[in-house]
């Protein structure tokens, strides 16, 4: 009925665009959170392996734990671990990335009850986005607890909040100054010395220079990097296709939709779509604010979009119920589609839901 086509190719193609922009030393940390970016977890993270990326990572512990029951086993990054699932990371050996003394000190306890020695953990600061991670003045308390911690440290990494910005940005050159620092701080402070990260998919393009010792794609697999022009080194990922489940004439003045959400001006032939904001095409994609394609023409969303179905203008398109309709893909991507509702991509992508059936391409 709905289906999502994902591009193995596409995926290749990606991540080697990505790794002609890092230095061999570099390491490869591919996010996979959110069930991949709202694609498929499974195929996208074992097709990730056999490329060779150097770690996977996820938002949290559940997501670490499918990963694991696959059989996955380089390492893999949990970025939120929340409190009451670390028992479950540290019994599936996922890396957890400490970011308040709150986790940092749980952690430890659950640890030293188990007798573990050594257990790999990240630190994360929050050098402005100031959303999660210790603030640089932590740092000394980092140190101090570490001292008496069953921790390996594996990397020390922070976060650009506005990595896209056309350089020079105020904000992200102060974000990398103040990494700087942190990173002298913990390589005196810490031994053996960890490997430390600031780019996400945007960086890699943007800041190449900092890139450090590994990188954090997520988005640009998938084929959007926050910018038309390296967009254009990238292949869009998903394919997003539904079908006319129903076709109807409406005479000139009836409205169509819930609330009356849209009146024809003339008479009109409107087709429906098995798909709606319980899919993820949300509210905001309508009314007459975002096309579709049929048959290779543009067709304009009409009407409030509903949980199930959206209503589509095809005066003058030859179809028939069962035709197919792209959403987004070939005719607009992804990021083309979600800009004419005031959104991004990540917001569409992810949204997705587990109603519409992914088709891996090999």
């Amino acid at each position: 009925m709905n289906t999502l086509y994902l591009s193995s190719q596409n995926l290749t193609h990606n991540y080697r665009v990505l790794r002609s922009k890092m230095e061999d030393k570099t390491q490869f940390i591919a996010v996979v959170k959110a069930n991949a970016y709202g694609s498929a977890l499974g195929a996208f993270a074992q097709h990730l392996v056999h490329l060779g990326v150097d770690a996977l990572a996820v938002a949290y512990t559940e997501e670490g734990t499918q990963l694991r029951a696959l059989e996955i086993q380089i390492p893999i990054l949990v970025f939120y671990p929340q409190i009451h699932t670390l028992s479950e990371l540290v019994s599936n050996n996922l890396e957890p990335c400490l970011y308040n003394q709150t986790v940092f000190l749980a952690l430890k306890n659950i640890l030293l009850h188990e007798g573990r020695t050594d257990y790999p953990v990240h630190l994360k600061y929050n050098t402005g986005l100031n959303r999660i991670g210790f603030l640089p003045e932590e740092a000394e308390w980092v140190f101090d607890q570490i001292r008496n911690a069953p921790f390996q440290i594996q990397s020390v990494y922070s976060h650009l909040a506005a990595s896209e910005e056309k350089r020079p940005s105020t904000l992200s050159d102060q974000q990398i100054k103040s990494f700087q620092k942190i990173k002298s701080l913990h390589l005196e402070a810490i031994t053996p010395q960890p490997y430390f990260h600031l780019l996400n998919s945007s960086g890699v393009f943007n800041y190449p220079e900092y890139q450090f010792d590994a990188v954090r794609c997520g988005i640009a697999l998938h084929g959007y990097a926050n910018n038309a022009e390296w967009d254009c080194e990238l292949r869009p990922l998903g394919v997003l296709k539904s079908s006319i489940c129903q076709i109807t004439q409406v005479k000139k003045g009836a409205s169509v939709g819930y609330d009356h959400g849209w009146v024809a001006l003339k008479d009109t032939s409107i087709a429906t779509l098995p798909i709606g904001h319980a899919d993820g095409i949300g509210r905001h994609f309508g009314p007459s604010q975002a096309p579709v394609y049929l048959h290779g023409k543009a067709v304009p969303i009409i009407g409030n979009v509903c949980m199930d179905m959206v209503m589509v203008d095809v005066t003058g398109v030859d179809c028939q119920l069962g035709d197919e309709v792209e959403i987004f893909g070939t005719h607009q991507n992804a990021s083309e589609f979600a800009l004419k509702a005031n959104t991004i991509s990540y917001e569409l992508l992810t949204q997705l839901g587990p109603r519409i059936v992914r088709k891996w391409q090999p």
